[in-house]
């Protein structure tokens, strides 16, 4: 399945930086506000060990991880909602994308030494510039559904059930977006939700947010731990999830893997991987698994929706899978593996033969049969 995740946020947090990291793709960076002028995009692979040990373990030709898209766009300002700076160009981009990642900023202006990097607002203050961001998203959102409750007064006053049932939707989201509240914080019904799903509200989408702090810096989880915890506090207070990222460091270790790279980490004065962070979390956000196939062409990492029957994850594969599908062979990963061969797990009962019923597990590897 296609995944998008758009980045957002005001201009120099650190959005560009880390694409540029994601995607080993060149994407001007420079410091000043509306650098990026057309969205780049850039497929990024999932890292998965798991994957790499069934490559072994098959002695695959070919290996293909699941992979993320990342939508980088240019930076938006107070009044974008409105066309202030490149305004509504870049908002109708975010609605293309399954997930809004939001960048913020929460490393000073200044280190100790003589460097600045700008900040559009002049100062750091990462609720405020969260509250910038999401009110223009909600504003968006709210000129969306005031239109298109307007567009169908004309079927309501004829009593077209379908329409009747949109604008209950649309009542339940206008005084939310009026309250300054994301859309994605109200409580709807399955027919609701398949009425507001139509109208590609921004803030319908699920968010994460990257704390950008900077090695070097006195950041703000050090400097002000009471705040950073009041900043984290809100973020999950919202349903969200958060990464604390430094994206100069994942742009510096770009070209870098495995054991060279952490140790280049850890000389720069880095801690985790963050790109690997938001890769896991983002999976986590939008509810998504991943099954394997393997065998000697070709080992591969299949992304599906959690709870996904047999059937439905085979459509990954091919569409023709749901409707041809028979039955599926499945053996979980690491029993695989252990079993040392793939006859070996079907005589200790490790491989299975399971039906069109069956909900695809996290780590699960299959052969279906059509």
């Amino acid at each position: 399945m296609s995944l998008s995740i758009g980045i957002v946020g005001l201009p120099n947090v650190g959005k560009s930086t880390l694409f540029n990291a994601l995607t080993k793709k060149s994407v001007p960076c420079e410091n000043y506000p509306f650098c990026t002028i057309d969205p780049s995009v850039g497929v990024v692979a999932v890292p998965d060990e798991r994957l790499w040990k069934l490559s072994d373990f098959s002695k695959s030709i070919k290996t293909v991880p699941a992979a993320i898209e990342f939508v980088d766009i240019a930076g938006l300002v107070k009044g974008a909602s409105t066309g202030e700076g490149l305004g509504n160009k870049f908002l109708a981009n975010i609605r293309e994308v399954d997930a809004i990642f939001e960048m913020v900023r929460i490393f000073p202006l200044k280190s100790g030494k003589d460097d600045e990097i700008l900040h559009v607002m002049g100062d750091i203050d990462p609720l405020r510039d969260i509250e910038i961001i999401n009110l223009e998203l909600i504003l968006a959102d709210l000129e969306t559904v005031i239109k298109r409750k307007n567009n169908i007064a004309k079927e309501i006053r004829r009593g077209d059930k379908e329409f009747i049932l949109e604008d209950e939707a649309l009542a339940k989201l206008i005084p939310t977006l009026e309250a300054g509240k994301l859309a994605n914080t109200i409580d709807f019904n399955e027919k609701e939700i398949e009425k507001v799903k139509q109208l590609g509200l921004l803030t319908m989408k699920p968010f994460i947010y990257g704390l950008n702090k900077r090695a070097g810096f006195d950041n703000l989880d050090i400097s002000n731990p009471e705040i950073f915890k009041e900043l984290t506090d809100y973020i999950e207070s919202m349903g969200s999830r958060y990464v604390v990222i430094d994206a100069k460091i994942e742009h510096e270790l770009k070209d870098f893997e495995g054991e060279e790279k952490e140790m280049f980490r850890r000389e720069l004065g880095g801690d985790d991987d963050g790109i690997n962070s938001l890769i896991v979390e983002g999976y986590k956000l939008l509810g998504l698994d991943t099954y394997f196939t393997t065998g000697e062409d070709e080992t591969r990492a299949w992304t599906i929706k959690k709870g996904s029957t047999a059937p439905v994850a085979g459509m990954a594969i091919h569409t023709d899978f749901k409707d041809k599908f028979i039955r599926a062979e499945v053996v979980f990963w690491n029993d695989l593996l252990e079993s040392g061969s793939y006859g070996e797990a079907r005589s200790k009962g490790k491989v299975r033969t399971e039906g069109k019923e069956y909900v695809v597990k996290n780590g699960d590897v299959i052969e279906f049969k059509i």
